[in-house]
Formats: structure tokens, sequence, C-alpha cells
């Protein structure tokens, strides 16, 4: 099993900037790709962005050119970073490890909040 914690939540102004991280611990082997996902009050949790072992991206439409997700094997951590937000951007943010064979773990989630 693999456990993540997440951190960098918070406020920001609208067009700011935030980075969140998220540290993996436990079974690191049996990650395959990690990501970030995100879920709005009163809305399905979405995906965001993804990397995988090799460094394959997959990123939201409603993100690209604004987000980017490095990721550090040697670390075991995978990061978000987040330019020009929106107030559409305000969410739970949730780190997430999908497993070589299937199944995957969550992290406990950050809050993000763009307001002025």
């Amino acid at each position: 099993q693999v456990q993540l914690v997440e951190s960098g939540g918070g406020l920001v102004q609208p067009g700011g900037s935030l980075r969140l991280s998220c540290a993996a611990s436990g079974s690191i082997f049996m990650i395959n790709v990690m990501g970030w996902y995100r879920q709005a009050p009163g809305k399905q949790r979405e995906l965001v962005a993804t990397i995988t072992n090799g460094g394959s991206t997959n990123y939201a439409d409603s993100v690209k050119g604004r987000f980017t997700i490095p990721r550090d094997n040697a670390k075991n951590t995978v990061s978000l970073e987040m330019n020009s937000l929106k107030p559409e951007d305000t969410a739970v943010y949730y780190c997430n490890a999908d497993y070589h064979l299937g199944g995957n773990s969550w992290g406990q989630g950050t809050q993000v909040t763009v307001s002025s």
C-alpha cells in the first residue's frame, strides 16, 4: 500500500500562482502513474493532470498551458504548479497514485480557493 500526503493549498487571488506537493511513502514500487484530481462543491471529482513513471503527462483541457505536473522519482514526490489561477479552479485537490497491477491510493485532499 502507498500513503500520500498533500501540502500547499490555500487562498490565492485570480491570476496568482500556487504549488501543491504530494509525498508518497510505503510500497513505492507499486506506483505506475501519479496524478492530481480535484472536486469542486456540488461537482464530481475530475482529472487535472497525470504523469507516468517515464514522464509522459496528460492534462485536462481546462488547465493546459497553466498547470504543470513535475515528478521527482528519487524523492517520491509529485507536484502541481498552478499559474494564472481562475475562480473556477477552486476545489479540493487530491493526489492519486495508480498501481502497476491495478488499484490506487488517494491523499486526504488540500483546499485551493481562488478569490479576490
